[in-house]
């Protein structure tokens, strides 16, 4: 009768037969409902020991059992042998003498290889599904594996196996009784970065694809994606168009930004200029070189080989000598040789992939605002960048960002038939959905995170859900800076000094923003109205002709209790705008700012052609996701981190 394999069930993933160890660990009785049943499990090994068996006599056969008398019990192998096979005896007696003799017997028994002793492995993995982990529990005599295999830190292994309920008393609810290993992935222990201690964040920086398997950058990972759901779950929700805008661009956003160029013209020079000083390792080739030593050492085996004239035989060997240190030199001068440095009027851009400067975008909100003034609301989620090799825990080079831009919206300020519409209003709402998203979504994550990086995160996302935002505009925010830390009689000494002194028409720093939400307000506040001499060209001029109507979502930083080290004054997260519709109030600003109108004049055309009020806003997404971790650098919460002379995986 055929043999049947066990039926593998439980809630096996979409396009696999595995279940994820999030379906059997953190659902609220999926564990209990999968115990008893046959699963396939895969991950890699966070932990493992190895308990070694005792070795058991073996018992005799059934065969000796039913027909040998007591006295032959506990018979050795080489007496079993002697016994049932005659020829066997006839050898030993002829090669060894009488097989009785112990020296013989000792001999024989050592000749036979011993099997290795049955061991059970205890293994702690981890899918990156959740982060919790399961114990497999393998037993080698029933799934045959090695300890150097399996055991090691970071192992990947497959198994088929029973889930089995544990006692009360025990850490873990489940495990997984292995009865088949389907893989094994081994690790070069000695290489390994994770097989050490927990290394710190700043340390798994230099192991960009080996960090993931942590359960700290997993967990943080969980969390990025699921904000990331959310942002997409609240924009379709409420009627917006999701619109991809390019990361190339001739157009400088915001007028002043660091840029990368993209361009390929890299080491091309313009045909006017000629090399000056050259010398001969940059005439001759490498290749032409090489075939003269070659040649050369023709002429030196053959005056070998015909015994001829020493001296013309030492006159080859130097001159050889001298066009091998010539090749090396070319070699590493071309090794050492830095990328041609091309000045911009020395290059013809009509040459240039795309016929003129280009760059990385900074941002997309131009180009969303072409489609906002055609099919109303729309939204983009993608990477903008900046060259700025300042260091910061807030920046990187590459940073994703959420914008959005909505037509016929103003920015919400005051009282107008659009306020249900504005761009402020609908920046607070998209805030909070995305703080309670993620406390209703990644309820286990957040524990962990709560428990090893910040315990009062989760009441600070709840806090900032529930709570209502003050609104207040720049002038307001100056005010209460200069009476907060300015002593109103002379000789009062303040609490606290800012270290820019802070007047009318200056962007507001990183310490004043923390004032304001940490000190005074005590909760996200938004700031509206900033002088226009600090916000971009286009966003759109007051009737006082001083201000613009731009706003910043500021937020608190972490809790005071914690090390002043450890701050990360985050600060803005979200910056809006309503953005200038007339053709001549843009058109002037354009020539303030001193900008290339040809750069602009498909950005003019939407004012020329059916222009309309409209506003939108910016997320720092990489921002969001610090805050939600509570971590204080934003390299570790981005994936694949791109900084300043950072950018090697």
């Amino acid at each position: 009768m055929e043999s049947q394999e066990p039926k593998v069930t439980g809630s096996p993933l979409m396009y696999s037969n595995r279940v994820t160890l999030k379906t059997m660990l953190e659902s609220s009785d999926g564990e209990m409902v999968l115990v008893g049943e046959t699963v396939v499990v895969g991950g890699w090994v966070k932990s493992s020991k190895e308990v070694k068996k005792h070795p058991v006599t073996l018992p005799p056969c059934a065969s000796d059992t039913d027909h040998a008398s007591p006295g032959r019990q506990g018979l050795t192998c080489l007496e079993i042998l002697e016994s049932r096979i005659p020829c066997f005896r006839t050898i030993i007696r002829i090669l060894c003498g009488p097989a009785s003799s112990p020296a013989v017997r000792e001999k024989l028994e050592s000749l036979v290889p011993k099997p290795t002793p049955p061991s059970t492995f205890f293994l702690q993995i981890n899918d990156g599904s959740c982060a919790s982990c399961l114990q497999v529990v393998i037993d080698s005599t029933i799934a045959p594996v090695s300890a150097g295999q399996i055991l090691p830190t970071g192992t990947c292994i497959l198994a088929q196996g029973v889930l089995e309920k544990l006692s009360a008393n025990e850490k873990q609810i489940i495990q997984l009784k292995a009865e088949k290993i389907l893989h094994v992935g081994t690790v070069e222990q000695d290489k390994y970065p994770l097989s050490r201690k927990r290394l710190p964040l700043d340390s798994l920086r230099e192991y960009p694809q080996i960090r993931p398997r942590t359960t700290m950058v997993s967990s943080i990972t969980r969390i990025r994606s699921t904000l990331d759901f959310a942002t997409h779950t609240f924009f379709q929700k409420y009627g917006f168009l999701h619109v991809q805008v390019p990361i190339i661009t001739a157009t400088d956003t915001e007028g002043f930004s660091e840029k990368f160029q993209v361009t390929t013209l890299l080491g091309k020079t313009s045909k006017e200029e000629e090399p000056v000083g050259v010398s001969d390792a940059d005439v001759v080739s490498l290749e032409t070189v090489k075939a003269a030593i070659k040649e050369k050492s023709g002429v030196v085996e053959q005056l070998k080989r015909s015994d001829s004239n020493r001296e013309s035989l030492i006159v080859a060997v130097q001159d050889l000598q001298k066009t091998n240190e010539f090749a090396r030199q070319i070699e590493a001068r071309e090794k050492s040789k830095p990328v041609t440095a091309v000045k911009p009027n020395s290059l013809n851009f009509n040459d240039d992939f795309f016929g003129s400067p280009s760059y990385l975008t900074v941002s997309g909100r131009f180009h969303l605002e072409s489609y906002a003034c055609a099919i109303g609301n729309v939204y983009s989620f993608g990477p903008r960048f900046q060259a700025d090799k300042t260091v910061s825990s807030k920046h990187v080079a590459e940073m994703w960002t959420v914008e959005v831009e909505m037509a016929f919206s103003q920015l919400g300020v005051r009282l107008c038939i659009f306020k249900a519409h504005d761009a402020m209003k609908c920046a607070e709402d998209y805030f909070k959905f995305l703080c309670k998203w993620i406390l209703d979504n990644c309820p286990e994550d957040m524990k962990f995170v709560s428990k090893r990086i910040d315990k009062t995160i989760t009441h600070r996302l709840e806090y900032m859900t529930t709570s209502s935002y003050d609104k207040i505009s720049y002038r307001e925010a100056v005010e209460i800076l200069r009476k907060g830390y300015i002593p109103p009689m002379i000789g009062q000494v303040p609490d606290k000094a800012f270290e820019t002194q802070l007047q009318w028409g200056v962007p507001l720093t990183a310490e004043h923003l923390s004032y304001l939400a940490d000190d005074h307000y005590k909760r996200p506040v938004i700031i509206y109205d900033y002088p226009k001499a600090v916000k971009p060209f286009y966003v759109r001029l007051n009737e006082d002709g001083k201000t613009v109507a731009a706003f910043e979502l500021v937020v608190p930083k972490k809790d005071h209790n914690r090390e002043p080290k450890s701050y990360v004054q985050i600060g803005t997260v979200i910056t809006g705008s309503q953005n200038e519709e007339s053709f001549n109030v843009l058109n002037t600003r354009i020539t303030e700012f001193d900008l290339s109108r040809d750069q602009y004049e498909w950005y003019l055309d939407l004012r020329r052609h059916g222009t309309v009020k409209h506003s939108g806003f910016s997320l720092r997404f990489d921002l969001m996701v610090l805050l939600t971790t509570g971590l204080i650098d934003v390299r570790d919460v981005i994936p694949f981190p791109r900084s300043h002379g950072k950018a090697k995986s």
